[in-house]
């Protein structure tokens, strides 16, 4: 039905339509300026390069979105058209840089539209004359026309097995009459009927896989075939759309929990703040599977895209909100381990399916959001903010309640994770500017990378100065540098220690923090340009921090003891103290192990390099004067008891 060449008309929703209103042809409008006889140009289907997704001819593009719900539940039709003009919103999401919509849907849905099951929703046709007589899927179809008019690009994402507005609470994608072999053969249909049309350029498999042990129904992430493990799931739906069209992007979201070292899926489930057992992230934020257990896609693993949730205090009151929070412990505690190290790492690009909230009423909430957005910024991670709609009850909307007006301070907040080039927004078509032909607020792809989008900017910057090192402490090291250049201008720069990328910063000066006393630790510095080049890293720079003054100088203790031994391994544990006279916000405990003695696992703590470095996690960084907590681990090799072992509190 849509096997036809780009900026096509809508002849094929008009005769569909027809079918409907029995010839009524002036009910249906033809989306203003599709062209009937337009040529066909080069397609949009974007691939991927290490932590990049690009163009056909290589370019580094930036998916920068926003979620609009509806489809997936009773509805089945976007919410808002109750009073809001379909055209006019989408106009709106254009003009303001949103250059892709992801769309929720269940797979009820895509069933129904398989078996030509389309209902016809209840939509207002005053506000939307020119949806009249349609039924849900000519619905879809005709918006897909208006995205194609206004250069934005579409994501299709299974919200839900069932066609329901709370249907994102059940944790897997099978439920009731969807069997995993029907969600397999919904998604065979969505790439079979959209594998021509370039406007659809990525399917999310599922939204927020979750659940725990204890649940009857839960998502897991390991090796295995079983029903509910979530990655054999995601391989297997994502080769047979593959199948199909090579060309579609495939998101893959985390599920909720992952065992810890040296557990399994069959450990007890208990309180996740006290349990040893198993990590815990929101619903489709955790990833730690994808490092023991990547999804492979074999000859299409250049068409996936990781996709993480990540929300605010406001939606739940997580462990790590409850402490003193930044952009550098949130990446440290949270982000990096569940999911930014596959970036890091390059081995995907990451897409932040869904992010957001509501503006001014928790500093917290304010903080997390602003921080999230800088990270997605200073990265140039793709992201769909959640959400458009006033209506989603723990978030709020980009739009207010009127569905027309701008929530503006949240729009700024937003703004900057928005892709922009010389003051304008950049789309994610070729040929049509994203907000439409004669746009003032953006332009197409091709216009960003010269004409038909092969001339893009291919040269990497200089090579940073050499780090300078200025303030050093027991835990902290301040550094600048002189700055690179490029012929276009650079947008940031990749600090290093060691070898490994430890944060990503918009000027030439960076302060590392969360040290160890005593320890030498090697710095430099790459830059990077907006199109995603990367120079050579400077010069290192060696660097010692000062002495901790041992046990209790700083007002810190940490006790060590071994619980039990066996041949080749033992189980520890240390107590850290507090012994000053004011409360501390984060702590970090230093040994040094002889020869062939590691740590093998660790809980209630992140354990680090060089030597054993152990620094609090999310949730017992913060001791107030006299209190303690403790942290455990499985040991490899001797139960060799460490001295000194020094302690250090901030």
């Amino acid at each position: 039905m849509f096997a036809k060449p780009k900026r096509r008309v809508v002849a094929a929703v008009l005769g569909a339509a027809l079918a409907v209103t029995g010839g009524a042809a002036a009910a249906v409008t033809v989306a203003p300026g599709v062209s009937a006889a337009a040529a066909a140009p080069a397609t949009d289907w974007l691939h991927v390069s290490g932590n990049q997704i690009v163009d056909a001819a290589g370019n580094p593009v930036w998916l920068t979105g926003a979620n609009w719900f509806g489809f997936n539940a009773t509805e089945r039709v976007f919410h808002g058209l109750w009073s809001a003009n379909i055209t006019q919103v989408t106009a709106a999401m254009a003009q303001r840089g949103i250059n892709i919509v992801r769309v929720p849907i269940s797979t009820q849905l895509l069933l129904e539209w398989k078996a030509g099951q389309a209902t016809v929703p209840s939509v207002n046709t005053y506000a939307n004359p020119e949806l009249t007589g349609m039924n849900s899927l000519q619905i879809f179809e005709y918006w897909l026309q208006l995205c194609e008019r206004y250069g934005v690009k579409v994501l299709l994402d299974v919200h839900s097995a069932e066609a329901d507005n709370s249907g994102h609470i059940h944790p897997v994608w099978y439920k009731g009459t969807v069997t995993p072999e029907l969600y397999y053969q919904a998604w065979e249909w969505a790439a079979t009927r959209w594998k021509t049309n370039d406007t659809v350029v990525a399917f999310d498999l599922k939204n927020e896989p979750h659940g725990t042990p204890n649940d009857t129904a839960r998502a897991k992430w390991d090796n295995s075939t079983d029903i509910d493990n979530w990655k054999h799931t995601a391989e297997t739906a994502a080769k047979r759309i593959l199948a199909i069209n090579p060309e579609v992007l495939i998101l893959v979201e985390g599920n909720e929990i992952y065992p810890r070292e040296g557990e399994t899926w069959n450990s007890p489930n208990t309180d996740p703040d006290r349990s040893p057992n198993y990590y815990y992230n929101w619903w489709g934020g955790n990833l730690r599977g994808a490092k023991d257990h990547p999804i492979n896609l074999g000859a299409h693993q250049d068409q996936l895209v990781y996709s993480p949730h990540d929300y605010g205090p406001l939606v739940f009151n997580q462990p790590w909100f409850d402490k003193p929070f930044d952009k550098a412990s949130l990446t440290d505690d949270v982000w990096r381990p569940n999911w930014f190290y596959l970036h890091e790492n390059g081995t995907a690009p990451l897409l932040i399916g869904e992010w957001g909230g509501r503006l001014g009423q928790d500093e917290r909430q304010d903080r997390w959001m602003t921080a999230l957005r800088d990270l997605i910024v200073e990265h140039r991670l793709h992201q769909t903010f959640w959400v458009l709609n006033p209506n989603s009850g723990d978030t709020g909307g980009l739009l207010l309640d009127d569905w027309k007006t701008w929530d503006e301070q949240k729009y700024a907040l937003l703004k900057p994770a928005l892709w922009q080039h010389a003051g304008k927004f950049v789309g994610l078509d070729h040929q049509v500017p994203l907000g439409g032909d004669g746009s003032t607020t953006g332009i197409s792809l091709g216009q960003r990378y010269g004409d038909g989008g092969s001339e893009g900017d291919s040269t990497a910057p200089s090579a940073p100065g050499q780090p300078a090192a200025g303030t050093i402490t027991a835990n902290s090291v301040a550094l600048t540098w002189a700055a690179a250049t490029d012929n276009v201008g650079v947008t940031a720069y990749e600090v290093l220690r060691n070898g490994t990328v430890i944060a990503t910063v918009s000027s030439a000066s960076y302060t590392a923090t969360g040290l160890a006393a005593s320890m030498a630790y090697t710095f430099s510095v790459r830059a990077r340009d907006a199109a995603g080049n990367v120079s050579a890293a400077s010069a290192g720079r060696s660097v010692t921090t000062s002495a901790g003054g041992g046990n209790g100088d700083q007002g810190c203790t940490a006790t060590y003891k071994t619980l039990t031994s066996w041949s080749g391994g033992f189980q520890g544990e240390v107590t850290v103290r507090n012994t000053g006279t004011a409360a501390g916000n984060a702590w970090t405990v230093n040994w040094t192990y002889p020869a062939g003695t590691t740590i093998g696992s660790l809980w209630n703590g992140v354990v680090g390099t060089p030597a054993v470095t152990v620094r609090n996690a999310a949730h017992n960084g913060a001791l107030a004067a006299g209190g303690s907590t403790t942290f455990g681990f499985v040991g490899n090799g001797a139960a060799a008891t460490p001295a000194p072992i020094s302690c250090s509190l901030s």
